[in-house]
C-alpha cells in the first residue's frame, strides 16, 4: 500500500505553519464610534470676495459657511 500523497513542497508547510502562528486572529470589524453631527478641521481654499461675503457679517462665519455648505449639498440642518 502507497503512503498519502503529499501535497506542496517542505517550503510551503513551513511557511504555512510559520504564518499560522505567527498571524492575528480575525476578528470581526468593531464598529466605528463617530460623534454624530462632529466638526472636523480642514483647510480649504476660498475666493477672497466668498470669504469676505461670510466675514462681512461678524462671528460665526464658519457656521454661516458651513450652512450654506450643507444646503448646497442637500443635507438637513441638524
Amino acid at each position: 500500500m502507497r503512503p498519502p500523497r503529499r501535497t506542496g513542497s517542505a517550503m510551503d508547510q513551513a511557511e504555512a505553519a510559520f504564518k499560522a502562528a505567527t498571524s492575528k486572529p480575525v476578528e470581526a470589524p468593531a464598529k466605528a464610534k463617530s460623534v454624530p453631527e462632529g466638526k472636523e478641521m480642514v483647510t480649504l481654499r476660498l475666493d477672497r470676495a466668498v470669504l469676505e461675503h461670510f466675514q462681512d457679517d461678524g462671528p460665526g462665519w464658519q457656521d454661516r459657511i458651513n450652512a450654506a455648505l450643507r444646503a448646497a449639498a442637500g443635507l438637513s440642518e441638524a
